[in-house]
């Protein structure tokens, strides 16, 4: 048990020092957790990213996001603040605001949040659901142990992005 669950953590720790990036559908969307500049200008070069969507929303006290706004800018890549919680339930209101940005993004869109795992997976699923038209039950994978995400009732800080894509799924036909 004990090797198990030291695989796990240093699983999950490699993702994190890895970047967490992961290509969600080609030449249209790319998942990551927080990029440094450099990072950033490698994914940029490397897939001919067009738009930033930082789920953590505007920090302007922040050295990442003053780094992040700078280089993006220095690219010429389109950066968009869009602020998430992972611990609180996403609104259909803002879930909405969220596919009108994706939906209206120069692509390629790099999303991603702190650790690219729980709101970068919630995203992904709605921008699979909702703009590229795949099933609900594979959409759902973005929100996955593969990428960091837990899924645990009362465990998991992060279950609400579970129930907010619950609920999303339930209304991906009236969006």
């Amino acid at each position: 048990m004990a090797v198990l669950l030291l695989s796990f953590f240093a699983y999950l720790g490699f993702l994190q020092l890895s970047g967490n990036f992961h290509e969600v559908l080609a030449g249209e969307l790319y998942r990551s957790n927080q990029p440094s500049a450099e990072q950033l200008a490698l994914y940029v070069k490397q897939h001919n990213i067009k738009t930033v969507i930082n789920l953590r929303g505007k920090n302007d006290g922040s050295t990442w996001y003053k780094d992040e706004v700078s280089e993006s800018k220095a690219l010429g890549v389109n950066h968009v603040d869009f602020a998430m919680s992972a611990r609180e339930t996403l609104s259909m209101d803002k879930a909405e605001a969220l596919v009108e940005i994706m939906r209206t993004s120069p692509k390629p869109i790099l999303i991603h949040c702190r650790s690219g795992s729980d709101r970068t997976g919630l995203a992904s699923a709605i921008y699979l659901g909702k703009i590229a038209g795949v099933d609900p039950e594979t959409a759902e994978k973005q929100l996955s142990i593969l990428y960091g995400h837990l899924s645990v009732p009362v465990i998991s800080a992060a279950y609400p992005m579970d129930e907010s894509w619950e609920r999303i799924e339930n209304g991906l036909a009236q969006m």
